[in-house]
C-alpha cells in the first residue's frame, strides 16, 4: 500500500464510508439503524463535539476507517483519547492500515489535548489482538458495562430491513423531484 492516504474523513466521503461502517457494526455482529448511522455521521462533523472521524484511502479507495472521541478524566490535566471504532475493508487487511490509522490517531490526539489513547476489543478478536500488543500495552483492566435501554429482537430485525431498503433506494436514486438528497441521507 505504497499510496496510503490517512485523513479526515469529509461529508463528501459518506457513501464510501457507509459500507465501511456497516461492516464494522456487522463484525461485531450488532444492528446498526439508518438514525443510528446518521447520528454518527452527524457526530463525525459536529464540530462542537469532540468526536472525530480518519479515513485510510488507498488510490482514493478508502478502506479503512476509525473514529475517536476526546473526553475528561477526574485525575489527569489533559484528556484522554479513545479510539472508539477501527475497521479494514477485508482486500486491505494485514497491509499496514490499521496500524497506519493507530499512528494517525497518535498524531492527532496530543494535538488535540490529550495525553493518551485507549481502546478495547472483544477477546475472541485475535488478528487485531497481535497488532495491538506491538502499538500498545494492555492495561489489565477488564470492561464491564450495563445496558440501559433494552432493544427487543423485533428492533433489531426491524433496523435490518430498514438498512437493506434503504441501501436499495440509495443505489437506485440520489435525487428527489430533481434535487439531490445525498447531503440528507
Amino acid at each position: 500500500m505504497s499510496s496510503l492516504q490517512i485523513r479526515p474523513l469529509n461529508i463528501a466521503d459518506y457513501e464510501a464510508w457507509l459500507p465501511l461502517a456497516r461492516g464494522y457494526k456487522s463484525f461485531y455482529k450488532t444492528a446498526v439503524s439508518a438514525d443510528e448511522l446518521a447520528a454518527a455521521w452527524q457526530r463525525l462533523h459536529n464540530k462542537t463535539i469532540p468526536t472525530y472521524g480518519l479515513g485510510a484511502f488507498d488510490e482514493g479507495r478508502l478502506v479503512g476507517i476509525t473514529h475517536y472521541l476526546l473526553h475528561c478524566g477526574c485525575w489527569t490535566v489533559k484528556s484522554y483519547c479513545y479510539l472508539q471504532d477501527l475497521y479494514v475493508d477485508e482486500s486491505a487487511r494485514g497491509k499496514g492500515v490499521a496500524r497506519a490509522l493507530i499512528k494517525a490517531v497518535y498524531t492527532a490526539a496530543p494535538q488535540q489535548g490529550a495525553d493518551r489513547v485507549y481502546w478495547m476489543t472483544h477477546e475472541t478478536n485475535e488478528a487485531a489482538m497481535r497488532l495491538y500488543d506491538t502499538v500498545a500495552e494492555r492495561s489489565g483492566f477488564l470492561l464491564y458495562r450495563k445496558m440501559l435501554a433494552k432493544r427487543s429482537a423485533l428492533h433489531d430485525a426491524t433496523t435490518e430491513l430498514k438498512n437493506k431498503a434503504s441501501s436499495i433506494k440509495s443505489s437506485q436514486s440520489k435525487t428527489l423531484g430533481g434535487r439531490n438528497i445525498s447531503s440528507l441521507i
